[in-house]
């Protein structure tokens, strides 16, 4: 049964591996491993929504990556939100060109009559990269120290778009940015 369907950010390969390095130290030593078991990839969420067509939301999706360019990406901190569930995140910088491609890509959705839930909404997106979810709450700190020894800032870019269900990860289909769109 689907919990629901994500349009994830991907990264190149070089900062898609410093992500998963933090996901598999974090497994080693038994913190958490839910995002390997779900067969998840390093990503940010641009948006997310319990119902969606995929077939529907593919044409906005290439149309929309064929106008953009691969987007430079730091991971300068990392946190976690003030819950329950226990998730660390790594958070990239908040730039201008982030911020922006996510509006836009939700305001392509949006044309579709697709609801854009508040959480993705341009004035309280908040951009992030998950590394652990329901972290023990006795494991919290020991959590932390692994991502300290990451050696922040880890920067490289975002380039790929893909639209997965979940949980486990399924992809639907994901797109180059910049691709020209095929006729």
């Amino acid at each position: 049964m689907s919990q629901g369907f994500s349009i994830e950010l991907y990264f190149d390969p070089a900062l898609e591996n410093q992500v998963l390095k933090a996901w598999n130290v974090l497994a080693r030593r038994q913190i958490s491993t839910q995002l390997i078991e779900i067969e998840s990839r390093p990503h940010i969420t641009l948006f997310s929504s319990p119902f969606l067509d995929p077939a529907g939301l593919e044409s906005v999706v290439k149309s929309f990556v064929s106008k953009q360019e691969p987007l430079p990406l730091s991971f300068s901190s990392f946190g976690t939100f003030p819950n329950e569930k226990n998730h660390l995140f790594l958070a990239p910088a908040p730039t201008m060109a982030l911020l922006q491609f996510q509006a836009q890509l939700c305001e392509a959705i949006k044309k579709e009559g697709i609801e854009i839930g508040e959480e993705f909404k341009a004035d309280a997106w908040i951009p992030y990269c998950a590394v652990a979810q329901q972290v023990p709450k006795t494991r919290m700190a020991e959590a932390f120290c692994v991502l300290r020894e990451l050696k922040l800032p880890v920067s490289g870019y975002a380039m790929d778009i893909g639209l997965v269900e979940f949980s486990p990860v399924r992809e639907h289909f994901s797109f180059g940015l910049g691709n020209a769109v095929e006729p």
